[in-house]
């Protein structure tokens, strides 16, 4: 008669498997935080929402002709946010209407562009910037249904979606200053500004 060992366990494939013989835990997270491509190319996703984030802002305040003519610059008394969101036709066409040339809300949105850029670029206050430009970027979602090409996805959900993810895996610490903000006394005391 043969005896047949039965594991209770399900047997484990990818980074987890050998930490399991070796008594370690390993997230998927730590899989990708120390695979140097996985590394490198989420800093690159990182920086390039930077970018994307400081020109909407550069274009916004100085009007350099592309999305924002001179004339309708922040600088030249133009709105940042009249002439998109005066434009919004879909089902939430007037919520967003009546906030367009606020005082306020131009200056939410302009200071919210800065920062999150900002924080992109430098790798700093990665989680409050994956939550402050989620939420811009839902909010220009909503204001572009419907879809022109899709009838749900457009780059705002994508995005939104990246930006808390680089937030998670913690992006900020390469190729930026991520590291080292954690290390501080108020981002160890304030983890949310992690």
């Amino acid at each position: 008669m043969s005896s047949v060992s039965h594991h209770s366990e399900p047997l484990a494939h990818g980074p987890a498997a050998g930490a399991r013989a070796t008594g370690t835990t390993t997230t998927a997270t730590d899989a990708v935080t120390r695979s140097a491509v996985a590394r490198y190319s989420f800093a690159g996703v990182r920086l390039l929402l930077a970018v994307e984030f400081l020109w909407a802002f550069g274009d916004k305040l100085f009007g350099w002709n592309l999305a924002t003519p001179p004339e309708r610059a922040w600088i030249n008394g133009g709105s940042p946010t009249e002439g998109y969101l005066s434009g919004v036709e879909g089902p939430f066409g007037g919520f967003f209407g009546s906030l367009a040339g606020s005082a306020v809300i131009d200056w939410l949105f302009m200071l919210g562009l800065l920062g999150i850029g900002l924080a992109l670029a430098l790798g700093i206050g990665m989680r409050l910037a994956a939550a402050t430009g989620a939420l811009l970027m839902l909010l220009m979602w909503l204001a572009s249904l419907p879809l022109d090409n899709n009838p749900f996805v457009d780059y705002h959900l994508v995005d939104a979606v990246l930006l808390v993810g680089l937030a998670a895996i913690l992006a900020g610490d390469t190729l930026g200053l991520g590291r080292w903000w954690a290390g501080l006394p108020m981002v160890q005391r304030f983890p949310f500004l992690r």
